[in-house]
């Protein structure tokens, strides 16, 4: 197949670019009032209609409630039961997880000021939270990992994971990670019981983990019942290189990302026209050689781009225009780069830094902005399991002082009970 190929000199790049990168995600009216109306039902009849839906899309022939309940003897089992490989591996990863996201938590803190007025901030963690976890056709430990592991790292008291038709992987993943309770069940139901609560299924505070578009349109439409971490478009990786990357290296890792579904974006950067000729070539020997062939190279026909720039440092501009979910700088000197981005989920410093690394093991979350919208918002992490509350304790001496103070901009706002309420208290 032959890549799309673009230059920053040519004609109108600046639309073609934005043509290319800007992904909304038309919402499907069929998927939302569909959603919609499970939702509804679940709110009205509760578990009968979870183990209804249950039984219709999931295929699991459960009579009640209590069949879809994982025990916790049998994730320790699926743990016990994996062989010693994967078993070390999901250790390994999930313990670097842990490291990493413990260096995240927040601690409540304060201080008095001049007039004895006491000012602080309460950092604590939500009370229940959903996981979402797909299952069936592929099987997602990592996925258990990376939203599990943070929350219990932020202290909540309740994880309750969802996952239809998990597999022992996933259930092995939730073991390790301290997941509370699981049950297999999974979809739009799975998502209206926990943000509305049934009989069997706890009302959480906010739901998080990926899913199809019945599950995404489900998670949009409960929120402000509860939190959710975000609504993730296409994975995307955008990769800056000098040509110092063995080629067949940076052909890979597009094709990481590109093997995720056909409307992943996968794009090299580079000032060489003989290295993206060169990534071009490898691309077109590689290609073949994938078992998700097909996904991929509809992949990189749709969104794909070999870009080349006026030099490294307009790479990084148009980076940072993109906002890509992961970026790979594919250099010799990284930390030089490293000051003129700002807009990325994750870097990946150097050759030897792949992406596939920073998804199952290296430690910080893989549950990253995409679309664009690095530009305001993070990765998942600890501080999604927590909250703030503000604390504001008044001395005499402060209430005499701040109290003319607001009473003066209570008047002027023309709010008198504010006014009024500060001065009883200095007058």
């Amino acid at each position: 197949m032959r890549l799309r190929r673009l230059k920053t000199t040519d004609g109108g790049f600046d639309a073609k670019l934005d043509a290319l990168t800007r992904y909304e995600a038309a919402q499907d009216e069929k998927v939302e009032a569909t959603v919609r109306a499970i939702i509804a039902d679940v709110r009205k009849r509760g578990d009968a209609a979870v183990l209804e839906y249950t039984r219709k899309f999931d295929r699991l022939p459960a009579r009640g409630m209590a069949e879809l309940e994982v025990p916790r003897a049998r994730l320790e089992a699926a743990l016990a039961a994996l062989p010693a490989a994967q078993r070390d591996a999901l250790g390994t990863a999930a313990a670097r997880v842990r490291a990493f996201h413990e260096r995240q938590l927040a601690q409540s803190w304060e201080f008095t000021d001049a007039e004895g007025t006491r000012l602080g901030q309460r950092v604590t963690p939500l009370a229940k939270v959903g996981v979402y976890v797909p299952g069936g056709k592929a099987a997602y430990p990592s996925t258990v990992l990376m939203n599990v592991i943070p929350a219990k790292v932020a202290g909540v008291g309740e994880i309750v994971m969802v996952s239809p038709n998990a597999e022992p992987m996933v259930l092995a993943a939730a073991a390790l990670a301290g997941a509370d309770r699981v049950l297999a069940i999974g979809g739009a139901q799975a998502v209206a019981a926990l943000a509305y609560g049934t009989a069997t299924v706890p009302r959480v505070d906010k739901i998080v983990g990926p899913g199809n578009a019945y599950v995404a349109a489900a998670k949009r439409q409960v929120f402000g019942q509860v939190g959710i971490d975000m609504i993730a478009g296409p994975s995307e990786i955008l990769v800056i290189g000098d040509g110092t990357t063995p080629p067949d290296w940076v052909a890979m890792d597009l094709f990481s990302q590109a093997e995720h579904d056909e409307r992943a974006q996968s794009i090299l950067l580079s000032p060489s026209k003989a290295y993206l000729d060169a990534v071009e070539a490898a691309i077109v020997k590689l290609l073949p050689t994938l078992a998700r062939r097909e996904v991929a190279e509809a992949s990189l026909a749709a969104r794909g781009a070999l870009i080349q720039t006026r030099s490294l440092k307009e790479a990084c501009a148009l980076a940072d225009r993109i906002a890509p979910e992961h970026l790979e700088l594919s250099v010799e000197e990284p930390e030089a780069l490293l000051p003129l981005l700002r807009n990325a989920g994750a870097i990946f410093l150097g050759r030897w830094s792949s992406e596939a690394i920073g998804d199952y093991c290296a430690g910080p979350n893989h549950v990253l902005p995409t679309a664009g919208t690095a530009r305001y918002s993070s990765p998942l992490g600890v501080y999604d399991f927590q909250k703030r509350t503000s604390v504001i304790g008044v001395s005499e001496a402060g209430a005499r002082a701040l109290g003319k103070v607001a009473q003066t901009l209570a008047e002027g706002e023309g709010l008198q009970a504010h006014a009024r309420s500060a001065a009883m208290r200095f007058k």
